[in-house]
């Protein structure tokens, strides 16, 4: 694809979630959605492989299905109240509707089917901008929302999120199914806490977009899309390898790294709210994901691909990759749990 071509759609990537971010009138916001949409489809067909042109039809069938009921529960409550502003969302069936289709754009459980089907038919940058920049837009509608939106529904939204997030991702062996898997089970912790407390939803967003980008870019570094060829990493490259594996960990939730903070920092707020059994089943649950973050811990340190000499380095090319994205965003993922009393106290 020419260069020219990619320029414009990701700056029609931009112009589509800047539109959302600054609108407060349900027909802009629905505009910057689906330009956000139609900017990514290119790029996600790119290749013209059989998959990848599933995948990007089965995201445009469920983001023109989530866009379409936007559309349908801004006109409902635009009939019941005359109101077209995001924070006047009150009619109850509107906003039930605008939350559940929120969910499907997000791919909250239990509309998260077509996720991992999508990730699996993409590249590693592609899904990348899949697992970060595409979850921006509509959290900025559903934070704008979150005053009169029903608390059981996020609460229920949050919780299977997370379950089906940790069960989903325990049987997985390609790593584009996995980070899907864990991409599901942070938006449940995100989506439980944003009726207390946004401003620790978007601290959650910022540190998984970090620790999201750092996976990702070392997958793609190394050229890993199985759990089978991370067993090939360690005698090519020990240092990528170590420090994927800290990444793992981190967005698993492991103390002392950096993603211990924003499931911490929700943890303590929902105890706050006197909502102690939903803390227990979140931080139950976020064992599940741990183990398949550790199956891949384990693939990596401590399984030996079968060679015949161990000791013999393997011919190889010079990687020409750059990789100060690549270090800037582990040293984030890894390093930033000191600043864990800053961050709290920025958003309280």
């Amino acid at each position: 694809m020419s260069p020219y071509i990619i320029l414009i759609l990701l700056s029609s990537l931009g112009l589509g979630t800047a539109l959302t971010f600054m609108s407060s009138h349900w027909l802009l916001a629905w505009m910057g959605l689906e330009i956000n949409t139609l900017a990514i489809l290119p790029l996600m067909a790119q290749h013209h492989h059989p998959r990848a042109v599933e995948a990007t039809t089965k995201y445009f069938l469920a983001q023109a299905t989530a866009a379409a009921t936007i559309l349908f529960a801004s006109t409902i409550n635009a009939w019941a109240t005359g109101e077209w502003n995001i924070s006047h969302l009150t009619d109850p069936t509107a906003i039930t509707l605008a939350t559940m289709a929120i969910a499907l754009k997000l791919g909250l459980a239990p509309m998260h089917f077509w996720m991992p089907s999508v990730m699996q038919g993409l590249d590693l940058l592609t899904g990348l901008i899949m697992a970060s920049w595409q979850k921006l837009a509509p959290f900025a509608l559903m934070i704008q929302m979150a005053p009169t939106t029903h608390p059981q529904l996020l609460t229920m939204l949050g919780l299977a999120s997370v379950l089906v997030g940790g069960w989903g991702g325990l049987n997985q062996t390609q790593l584009r199914k996995i980070l899907a898997y864990s991409s599901i089970a942070h938006l449940g912790w995100m989506i439980i806490i944003v009726q207390h407390k946004p401003q620790l939803t978007l601290l959650t967003l910022v540190i998984y977009i970090m620790m999201t980008a750092a996976a990702f870019l070392a997958f793609k570094f190394t050229s890993a899309t199985k759990i089978n060829t991370l067993a090939m990493n360690w005698s090519k490259t020990p240092i990528i390898t170590a420090t994927t594996a800290l990444t793992l960990l981190s967005l698993g939730g492991l103390p002392p790294l950096t993603g211990f903070m924003p499931k911490w920092l929700i943890l303590q707020e929902l105890t706050t709210q006197e909502l102690s059994t939903t803390a227990t089943i979140m931080a139950l649950s976020a064992l599940l994901s741990l183990y398949f973050y550790l199956r891949l811990c384990y693939a990596m340190t401590l399984t030996i691909s079968p060679n015949t000499n161990n000791s013999s380095a393997p011919w190889r090319l010079q990687n020409t990759q750059n990789t100060a994205p690549l270090s800037t965003f582990t040293t984030a993922t890894l390093l930033l749990l000191p600043l864990a009393p800053l961050a709290q106290a920025l958003i309280n």
